[in-house]
């Protein structure tokens, strides 16, 4: 039997929306094991002088929950 965990994360890029989804990802990677599923809850940008400056995407993430030894 297996447990998830599931977490929120906000990822950025000034290109698009999938970069700022590959950036959190990638980061959030770096530091949880086992990750599941990555479902993108929001998505918006960040204006500046009337032009877009980011994407931003908000992903729950899961990923399987380690009882400490």
């Amino acid at each position: 039997m297996s447990v998830y965990s599931i977490i929120e994360i906000v990822g950025t890029s000034p290109t698009s929306w999938e970069d700022a989804t590959r950036s959190a990802l990638i980061t959030a990677s770096k530091t949880l094991d086992d990750l599941r599923i990555a479902e993108v809850v929001k998505q918006d940008v960040t204006i500046e002088n009337g032009r877009i400056s980011s994407f931003r995407v908000r992903l729950n993430i899961s990923f399987k929950y380690r009882e400490r030894a």
